[in-house]
């Protein structure tokens, strides 16, 4: 059986693994930038409030990230149309191929894990993140 310090480290030692897996898949881009790069890339143009509360960084992280992404001219931030009081992030045409390379890596991984869990693994691996979600925001 698992302690509970064991299941933060094992969280902490996947999250390192699918890191380290990036790393070698040699895309160019950090754990933090290729998430949000797969997002922009399945969602489209999203807000800095759409990707906050997706993927939950803290405000001054998630701007040192999409500063990155800026600076490589993978993304491009521009005052939202339809509230000018937010930015949009957008996609470069030069972003644009390394956010699909990226989203394909992480179809892939996500495909090569699922293929090994049952439904009923699956299920319970959902009700532990949500369980690890409500601890952590409680």
């Amino acid at each position: 059986m698992t302690t509970q310090a064991t299941l933060v480290f094992t969280i902490h030692r996947m999250t390192h693994e699918i890191a380290v897996a990036l790393e070698r898949a040699n895309l160019g881009v950090s754990q933090a930038e290729a998430h949000i790069l797969a997002h922009l890339a399945e969602n489209g143009d999203s807000t800095v409030a759409d990707i906050h509360r997706t993927f939950g960084h803290k405000r001054s992280t998630l701007t040192s990230i999409l500063d990155r992404l800026e600076a490589r001219q993978l993304i491009e931030r521009a005052l939202n149309s339809r509230d000018r009081r937010s930015l949009l992030v957008k996609l470069t045409d030069s972003g644009k191929p390394v956010a699909r390379a990226v989203r394909a890596w992480m179809r892939r991984l996500e495909n090569d894990v699922m293929a090994q869990l049952t439904s009923e693994q699956l299920s319970a691996f959902e009700a532990f993140a949500g369980a690890v979600q409500r601890a952590t925001q409680s």
